[in-house]
């Protein structure tokens, strides 16, 4: 091997070092930047200040009674072991339904070929282009009239049919999919049901988890729907965002 021929190698090593180290360098920062206030929460979770202090980091002194007096103490209006369970009910069923939903839905429209599906996928795009929010009086009529108000399987509804429109970060997964795996299977005598579970579903696993974490947070984070639907007023019935919500508003925590 020539001199020059080393020098080069030693040359795109050494570049290969520095892009390296920068790129791990911005993910630190991003890493940092983005854990701070998770750990700045947590720690202040723990303080023995009535309130929140800014002026320092870490709290001068700790203790466990900001939790005691939410998981054991819960009053008329501070009930988050009950929000807790009625959120994680319906976390649950959600992220069943609209996984299957979102998953069958982006399967039909990457591997399947039918009448009328380039104007499917188009009107399923251009609907997502507006906010749910604009639905939310019809939304709260129909289930109104199919007395589904101040429920959980109305929320829910409301949930799973909302997530359909997800399916096109799943679709863009489900198009990586070799097509030869999918006909190798029909030629095998396999339904399109077989294929998708037994052949695309166990390809796609990091979408897969991806809808299952998406479904499965939106509950926690929602605020507006659930609060139109459950509006009974009864606070047992309240997921965490509203019980949260409620506690601020009465200066509770």
């Amino acid at each position: 091997m020539s001199t020059d021929t080393q020098k080069q190698l030693r040359q795109g090593k050494v570049q290969r070092g520095v892009r390296s180290t920068i790129r791990h360098l911005i993910l630190i920062a991003l890493s940092v930047v983005w854990l701070v206030p998770i750990v700045w929460l947590v720690v202040t979770s723990f303080s023995g200040y009535r309130g929140i202090n800014f002026t320092t980091f870490f709290p001068e002194t700790y203790t466990l009674d900001n939790y005691i007096n939410v998981l054991f103490h819960p009053d008329s209006v501070a009930q988050f072991p009950q929000w807790f369970a009625n959120t994680f009910i319906v976390a649950v069923f959600n992220c069943v339904i609209s996984t299957c939903f979102v998953l069958m839905v982006a399967y039909a429209f990457s591997c399947c070929r039918f009448k009328s599906r380039r104007l499917l996928q188009n009107l399923s795009v251009t609907v997502n282009l507006f906010p749910g929010v604009l639905a939310m009086i019809a939304v709260y009529f129909v289930l109104r009239y199919l007395n589904l108000t101040n429920s959980y399987a109305g929320l829910i509804m409301v949930y799973a049919g909302s997530s359909g429109l997800g399916y096109l970060i799943c679709k863009g997964f489900f198009d990586t999919v070799p097509v030869s795996l999918r006909e190798a299977a029909k030629l095998d005598g396999a339904s399109e049901a077989r294929i998708f579970f037994q052949v695309v579903i166990p390809m796609s696993r990091p979408i897969l988890v991806y809808t299952i974490i998406n479904s499965f947070m939106m509950p926690w984070t929602d605020f507006v729907m659930a609060k139109m639907i459950l509006n009974s007023g009864v606070s047992a019935d309240w997921t965490v965002a509203i019980g949260l919500y409620n506690m601020l508003s009465r200066t509770l925590v």
